[in-house]
Parts: structure tokens; sequence; C-alpha cells
């Protein structure tokens, strides 16, 4: 085999096992909680997609803002128009690595470190979860807080006590190995 053939196979190889590496959300659950004295408010999106490169260590999530629901029509009103400005700033975005995680299949701990996106504020952020990695995907979970402030979502006076400052959130991605079409 010449050396031509040769390069060409290992290049081929390469492109394969990176390709191997790579996953792509399957399912998604983004949470969001807010603890306040007067009300708790929740919300769910099951409308977020991710990309995952386990070879770089990559990590991306979008969120679109506009698909949280909530279980009140007037609650999902005020939080696209007046509080995250949906038409405005429709995605959240996370762009980062994953760090202090050992790579191997089954659940372990792991930190994610990077920037996040939301109502057009980019803040450095370090997020710890777990990656459940299996024969057939990858699961990330995580559970971190959000402070309004760091993203200048504001409160109004009126409805002060009825959200929190700060809000918890919940991430859920299940992957899949990513095929480019």
């Amino acid at each position: 085999m010449n050396i031509k053939k040769t390069g060409s196979i290992l290049l081929l190889i390469c492109a394969l096992g990176a390709s191997a590496q790579k996953f792509k959300s399957s399912n998604s659950y983004i949470r969001f909680y807010s603890d306040a004295p007067m009300e708790d408010i929740e919300a769910v999106n099951e409308a977020s997609t991710s990309i995952i490169d386990l070879g770089s260590s990559s990590i991306v999530f979008v969120i679109p803002i506009a698909s949280f629901e909530f279980p009140k029509k007037l609650m999902q009103e005020h939080f696209n128009e007046n509080y995250l400005e949906s038409d405005k700033y429709p995605k959240a975005i996370f762009k980062g690595k994953i760090e202090q995680w050992n790579g191997s299949d089954g659940a372990n701990s792991a930190t994610a470190k990077g920037e996040l996106e939301i109502h057009g504020v980019k803040n450095q952020v370090e997020i710890s979860g777990e990656v459940n990695k299996s024969a057939g995907g990858v699961t990330i979970t995580a559970v971190f807080p959000i402070r309004l402030e760091d993203y200048k979502i504001k409160i109004p006076k009126a409805v002060f006590y009825k959200i929190a400052e700060e809000v918890e959130v919940t991430v859920k991605f299940e992957y899949l190995p990513y095929e480019k079409n």
C-alpha cells in the first residue's frame, strides 16, 4: 500500500472517530423554579437543543425562551413580554467545556465552565452536574441557581414578593450519536 493511500485511510479513520464522539440531544427538559414568599413559580421547556463533543469536551445548548410553559397563561405572558422580553431576546445559550469528568461509562460527576447568555447578557458560569455515558448515548443533568440581576432581568416592585431574586434551573439532555445528514 502506498503512502498516499495509507494517509487517506488514516484521515478517514480519524474523521470517523471524531464524529463518533459527537452527540446531539434527542430529548430535553429545562425547568426553572422561583420560590418566593407570596407565590412559587415554575415553568418547563422541552424544546431545547444541545450538541456535545466528548472528544473536545465542548458543549452547547440553546433554549428557546418562548417555549417555556407555565401553569397559568398570564404568568407565561408576563414572563415573555415583561421579564425575558422573548421577542427581543429569543434564546438563552450556553457554550462551554465539560471539566472534572473522567470520561468513563456510567454516572459521573462533572463541571461545565463557560458562557451563559440570557436576556442579551453574557456571564461566565460554572455548572456542576452529572454525565451518564453508556453504549447507547449520553445523559447530562444539572441543577444550578441563576440570579436575575446578573442578567438584567428587572422585577417590578408591584410583584417583588411573587418572584425570587434567584431561580433554580434544572437541565436534562439525553443525547444520541450525532450523524450528519
